[in-house]
């Protein structure tokens, strides 16, 4: 799909190049480190039962390391910003029939909801408001998702901030060290733990509004495999008790015969 405005062509995310060795596969500074795909599987995975009952009809979609062309130059993707992680509410998860390339936003128009950024390096470039330069400064002005977070894996934190009004404001943490993102009615937080990489390491994570963690596919199936083996033992306990009581009661039925008592005479 093209878009014509004031008789100028504007490129759809077939025309716009998803990577060019530096953009989207890395970050303009400071690299990237083992971690941060492992973290964006974390999130998706987890987060994907939660999207299924906000879209039943499965209008929504999510980039990892994609990127959202916001302004035209030359070259192309000189207009774009990669996060690390974004979910948009309310588009379709397919653009004619194939997945989209990138995230254009003059052909969606739908702002992302949130956007979350992975620090490999100082954080100064998560944070930079220059104009129409610093990453802080396009989310806040141009692309304009509800929240943004930072996630700063050395230091085991996170900041969330939300649009209110033209400004971001910084969300503070509830009780339980988590940051409410209200829309999704989840929270956001730090989980030390193991995940895919077999050290344990700060993650950034899910909570509903109960404060319960949401777990990945993989977790799920474990819990239910250690629910299923729960009631098994549990089912074994009662067997084994129950036989152990009939027992008792054949010992002392044969007691009281030897004895010259009936036991069912026995009130």
């Amino acid at each position: 799909m093209v878009i014509l405005t004031n008789n100028l062509t504007l490129p759809d995310h077939t025309q716009l190049p998803e990577s060019d060795g530096n953009f989207v596969f890395a970050k303009r500074a400071g690299g990237k480190n083992f971690q941060e795909h492992p973290q964006s599987i974390l999130l998706t995975d987890s987060i994907l039962p939660r999207l299924q009952e906000i879209h039943p009809d499965g209008y929504y979609c999510i980039g990892q390391d994609s990127g959202i062309y916001w302004r035209l130059t030359d070259p192309p993707e000189k207009g774009a910003e990669a996060p690390d992680w974004f979910y948009v509410p309310n588009v379709p998860p397919t653009l004619n029939g194939e997945l989209r390339r990138s995230y254009v936003f003059w052909q969606e128009l739908i702002a992302p909801l949130i956007v979350l950024e992975f620090v490999s390096g100082t954080g100064e470039e998560e944070r930079d408001k220059t104009p129409y330069k610093g990453k802080f400064w396009i989310y806040e002005n141009v692309i304009r998702p509800a929240y943004y977070g930072i996630y700063e894996v050395k230091k085991a934190s996170v900041e969330v901030y939300q649009l209110i009004g033209n400004r971001y404001e910084r969300v503070p943490a509830n009780s339980r060290g988590h940051y409410p993102i209200e829309p999704m009615g989840v929270e956001l937080g730090i989980w030390p733990g193991r995940f895919i990489l077999d050290t344990e390491l700060p993650w950034l994570r899910w909570w509903d509004e109960q404060g319960n963690l949401l777990l990945t596919g993989d977790e799920r199936a474990e819990l239910e495999r250690q629910t299923v083996e729960f009631e098994r033992q549990r089912a074994e306990t009662e067997r084994q008790r129950a036989e152990a009581v009939e027992q008792e009661n054949a010992r002392l039925r044969k007691r009281l015969l030897a004895l010259g008592i009936d036991p069912d005479t026995l009130a």
